[in-house]
Formats: C-alpha cells, sequence, structure tokens
C-alpha cells in the first residue's frame, strides 16, 4: 500500500475551502490532523481527506433527503 503525502495547495483545491477554514475545522476535530514533517513544513494523507469529502456528501444527503421527507 502506497500512502500519498499532499501540502496545503492541494487539500485547498479539492475541497474548495481557504487556509484559516481548514485550521479552524482542525480545531474544532472536525477535519484530518496535519502531518508535521518539518517546523514549517505540513502535509495530509490525500486518502484522509478523500474520505473527509465522501463523509460531507453522505452527511449532507442525508440531511437533504431528511428534509425531503417531512
Amino acid at each position: 500500500m502506497s500512502t500519498k503525502l499532499i501540502r496545503l495547495p492541494k487539500v485547498l483545491d479539492l475541497i474548495g475551502g481557504s487556509r484559516s477554514w481548514v485550521y479552524k475545522e482542525i480545531a474544532e476535530d472536525r477535519f484530518p490532523k496535519p502531518i508535521l514533517l518539518g517546523k514549517r513544513s505540513v502535509v495530509w494523507i490525500e486518502d484522509e481527506i478523500y474520505n473527509y469529502i465522501e463523509q460531507r456528501i453522505n452527511n449532507s444527503r442525508c440531511l437533504f433527503q431528511a428534509k425531503e421527507g417531512k
């Protein structure tokens, strides 16, 4: 198994959010935590970001379906 590490610009491209939003979500334990490579270098595990996106899609669709059922 190969683990691909991605930097913040790629994370932002995938999720369509801002840097400040990502770090706010991390602080609130709602976003995958980064891996520190050095004092000023962080990366994320690509699969964790894709899992996060998939989870958000599923949660959103469940909420939408629940509202439609009312």
